[in-house]
């Protein structure tokens, strides 16, 4: 099954891009739309049949490649996997259902966001270093393209920009990957094969600066964040979507599935570094949402400042903080969805996203009264306020994290406050007040725009309320990463001390 969710969405693309016969852009739209769902409905039942109690790989699937190389086909999925697989069949759904009837060359689009999409699922499931970087790189050429082709006026300058950056990223991760398997000298790139925790420690903080680098650009984390806000500013709304949704999340699942799980002693002597930089991180992308009047700019600034609490609980490294780190990956994989989409109705039927032309959008009768009551839950949930998934990721991020660094976490609380104040001004200047002259005569929303936005709320809502069905899948192999972790560095402190 782990291959049919990566074989499905290749052979939809291949079979949209390279179909003998001319095909309307209204029937490539529906052939990925049904391989999406399927691939979708396939991943709702690896959820059903995955064992929650069981904290080690299942499902897995192995078969020799490269001997030369130690490279080898292996895929597993557990609880760290599984909640992002499930976001990232969810969102591409919704990023077809989201895109343009009428936009050029469509089937080369709906081919690309297939073909992202295999990248990203081979990723998650790849229990091979090597096996983890090709498909790493292999998500970067779809996503260029669409931003690229289908982007805005700056297209081409935020699409190089991107590759720029993911280059040099997985270029530091390379390069670390390498490094612990050769200087380990394991004989392989499996996963379940490398310890790396014999080698000195200097050589561990080496290759672990460099896999911090790496993933940290793909966050992005401060200061490598620039190409961010570029990319989302140019991106289509659904290729926004897929971008904040899921594709920030393999930097975040690479620090914990690589970083912290693979290099213990060195994640724990650089942990209150990785602390405060979490804490600049929160506070920057905060502080920089508050200075835009673009709407979509201010949402692409908030995903700097989310991101930034996931790295404040890996460094800390609890059970609940870690787990925290998860539901944060997955609570911020809805909401800024949520948001992406709703600045786009916006930007479809009044013309303009800036917070200086826009305003009074609640207007009943001629304004965008349902987008701008979806946006006041989605920027609720965004804030932190309680009864949605929001707030109890931020939480057990907080609670998690407190007790290991009280300061770091009482600073970054502050970021809390600030995406309550940004997200107040936008809803301040662009929805409530006089419908302004310029946004008069508004077309009308169909429920065809809606439905994508409703359905993301409705989990928002639902998982903040009960939290636990998303906690079940994860907590067992979170306290299993922990605690090996914990068991790790205590050896080596029993070495240093001569106990």
């Amino acid at each position: 099954m782990l291959s049919a969710l990566m074989l499905l969405p290749l052979f939809g693309a291949a079979l949209i891009g390279f179909w003998p016969a001319e095909i309307s852009g209204k029937l490539s739209r529906r052939i990925a739309l049904l391989f999406s769902s399927i691939i979708f409905v396939l991943t709702v039942l690896l959820a059903i049949k995955f064992n929650p109690g069981e904290a080690s790989q299942q499902f897995t699937e192995f078969i020799p490649w490269i001997d030369s190389l130690g490279l080898n086909y292996s895929l597993g999925i557990d609880g760290l996997s599984l909640p992002l697989l499930l976001l990232n069949g969810l969102l591409t759904g919704i990023a077809i259902y989201s895109s343009d009837e009428s936009l050029q060359r469509p089937r080369f689009y709906y081919s690309l966001i297939l073909l992202l999409n295999t990248g990203v699922t081979g990723a998650f499931l790849a229990q091979d270093l090597l096996l983890f970087f090709l498909f790493y790189e292999l998500e970067l050429i779809p996503l260029y393209l669409l931003i690229a082709i289908w982007g805005g006026v700056r297209r081409g300058y935020a699409a190089t920009k991107f590759l720029i950056y993911t280059a040099v990223s997985g270029i530091l991760i390379l390069a670390s990957f390498l490094g612990m398997v050769w200087l380990s000298g394991a004989d392989s790139f499996e996963l379940s094969s490398l310890n790396a925790t014999t080698l000195p420690l200097a050589t561990q903080l080496l290759l672990l600066g460099g896999i911090l680098v790496g993933f940290g650009i793909k966050i992005p984390l401060f200061p490598f964040h620039t190409w961010l806000p570029d990319a989302h500013v140019e991106a289509s709304t659904p290729i926004s979507v897929l971008l904040a949704g899921v594709l920030l999340k393999l930097g975040t699942y690479g620090l914990l599935r690589f970083g912290m799980n693979l290099l213990p002693e060195a994640w724990s002597y650089l942990a209150p570094w990785l602390a405060t930089w979490a804490v600049i991180s929160v506070l920057f992308g905060s502080s920089c949402a508050i200075a835009q009047t673009d709407m979509k700019k201010m949402v692409a600034y908030s995903s700097i400042g989310h991101m930034g609490y996931v790295l404040l609980a890996a460094a800390a490294a609890t059970p609940l903080s870690t787990l925290g780190a998860v539901m944060q990956m997955i609570s911020h994989g809805l909401i800024s969805p949520l948001l992406f989409l709703l600045v786009g109705v916006v930007y479809k039927k009044a013309g303009s996203r800036d917070l200086d032309v826009i305003k009074g959008l609640l207007n009943p009768e001629r304004g965008l009264p349902v987008i701008g009551s979806l946006m006041v839950l989605g920027v609720m949930a965004s804030a932190g306020v309680p009864g949605m998934v929001g707030f109890i990721s931020e939480f057990i991020v907080f609670r998690g994290s407190y007790p290991v660094f009280p300061v770091q976490t009482l600073i970054s609380m502050i970021g809390t406050g600030l995406t309550a104040v940004y997200f107040l001004i936008l809803m301040d200047r662009a929805f409530f007040g006089r419908l302004s002259a310029q946004v008069t005569n508004l077309p009308r929303v169909f429920w065809s725009d809606r439905i994508p936005a409703v359905i993301l709320a409705v989990l928002i809502v639902i998982l903040g309320i009960q939290p636990a069905w998303l906690v079940r899948w994860s907590e067992p192999t979170i306290t299993a990463m922990v605690d090996s972790q914990n068991a790790v560095t205590a050896v080596s402190l029993d070495i240093g001390t001569g106990d």
